[in-house]
């Protein structure tokens, strides 16, 4: 008998013990939705009847037909800060001062010394180029004279061609005066 009276002590000390603290994992907060994607768009076309097109002996009543238009995406755009992450002030790209690192540094002077020998080229080339403009204009002058001294040596050649070949018609010398003195007879 002395069994039993040791079975309630049992239920007695399961009662009196602290239960354990049993730790479930637990999901996270579900943030809202709401502006972190954008939710599908669904268009609703209305349909008549019509025959089947690859069967013509099958008709198809009219129906109503849904449409993923656009599938979700994501939103980049930023919002407000309402949870988690801090608010960013948002800043015109043109008065952000830009991100300084010795790489970046070091691209914008080489940057600078590009466009400084362009620029330079740029001045050089365009003192070439005003001479040539100057050369050519100058070309084009003396071409324009050459022309003029050709055709008058030209001229002036038609006619001496012209006086020689009179020249050629008439004696070279006459013993004939031409003067208004009388011709003396005793001369031959």
């Amino acid at each position: 008998m002395k069994t039993y009276y040791l079975i309630p002590l049992l239920f007695l000390s399961a009662c009196s013990t602290t239960p354990k603290l049993v730790l479930r994992p637990q999901q996270p907060p579900v943030p809202n939705a709401d502006g972190i994607r954008y939710p599908e768009v669904l268009h609703a076309y209305h349909v008549g009847r019509y025959a089947d097109p690859n069967d013509d002996l099958i008709m198809h009543e009219q129906h109503v037909v849904y449409r993923v238009e656009e599938n979700t995406r994501w939103d980049f755009h930023p919002r407000p800060a309402g949870g988690n992450l801090p608010a960013l002030p948002s800043r015109d790209a043109a008065f952000a001062p830009a991100p300084v690192n010795d790489s970046i540094l070091a691209e914008i002077n080489s940057q600078r010394l590009a466009t400084a020998q362009i620029m330079t080229q740029a001045r050089t080339l365009s003192a070439a180029l005003a001479q040539f403009q100057t050369a050519l204009q100058q070309t084009k002058t003396n071409l324009q004279e050459t022309l003029i001294l050709r055709s008058s040596v030209n001229a002036m050649k038609q006619r001496l061609d012209a006086f020689e070949s009179a020249q050629g018609q008439q004696p070279p010398f006459s013993n004939s005066t031409t003067t208004n003195e009388p011709a003396d007879p005793l001369s031959p």
